[in-house]
């Protein structure tokens, strides 16, 4: 059976979305090491803790190349073709007849009638406000654009009222504990009751604006807003969602959002 991620109903093996709210459904697979069912996309094996990237690399360099396109030659007997005859330079351009003097002449301005003087430019001058008016508006300056804040995710511990902010740099963020295979990015070993909390717990994968959790083999369970997380399955968490790592509801967040 399948688990929604959205609603958490129960699907038959193979469906593609959910029964009950027509979500997609994640993809499984069965782990080459051990057997145990993870996702697709997964890199590590919750289980075992095997590597499931190294399956898609091989596949990929064991990927036949396309051959390499055979150059076509050119037929052979084509004739060649015939040179283009040269350019024929223009004829030279034969200077303009000089004016006659009685044209000139009249075209000339008498010494007579007086040449009136070039007109003088003005220049505007800022006009000052008047008396109780307002001063013209003047442009403003551009400013420096605004800044796009990112939003702030963080998990808050509910039993100590500690808050631990996600990194945003990365698409995977492991929960657990310090181990030699998988080191956690949200460490959970320096909070009380944390020996219920596997080394390799949950996985909060982060796809666009979206954050989805999923357990990845712990021996006491994740739940989410107090109903188990089954293993294989994620779910898309909100703000507000309760996060439980282990039985008891000793080790609990709240998933927010700001």
């Amino acid at each position: 059976m399948i688990v929604c991620p959205n609603c958490t109903h129960q699907n038959p093996d193979g469906a593609v979305q959910c029964e009950a709210c027509y979500t997609p459904l994640p993809a499984t697979m069965g782990c080459p090491n051990c057997g145990s069912t993870v996702q697709v996309d997964a890199s590590f094996c919750g289980q075992c803790g095997f590597n499931l990237s190294a399956i898609g690399t091989q596949a990929a360099s064991s990927a036949v190349q396309p051959p390499p396109p055979v150059p076509v030659s050119s037929p052979s007997g084509v004739p060649s073709l015939i040179p283009p005859d040269p350019l024929v330079p223009p004829d030279p351009i034969v200077g303009v007849p000089p004016v006659p003097n009685s044209i000139a002449a009249s075209a000339a301005p008498s010494p007579d009638v007086p040449v009136p003087p070039p007109p003088v430019p003005v220049t505007k001058q800022p006009v000052a406000p008047s008396e109780g008016g307002a001063a013209p508006a003047q442009p403003r300056a551009a400013g420096p654009s605004t800044q796009l804040q990112q939003a702030k995710v963080q998990l808050l511990h509910v039993q100590t009222n500690t808050p631990v902010e996600l990194p945003q740099s990365l698409s995977v963020i492991h929960i657990g504990k310090p181990n030699d295979r998988i080191p956690p990015d949200v460490d959970v070993s320096g909070f009380p009751d944390s020996e219920i909390v596997s080394r390799i717990h949950a996985d909060i994968r982060v796809e666009g604006d979206s954050f989805y959790i999923e357990d990845v083999g712990s021996s006491n369970g994740t739940y989410i807003n107090n109903a188990p997380l089954p293993m294989g399955n994620r779910h898309r968490l909100r703000h507000g969602d309760r996060v439980a790592l282990g039985k008891g509801d000793k080790v609990t967040f709240l998933f927010q959002l700001s």
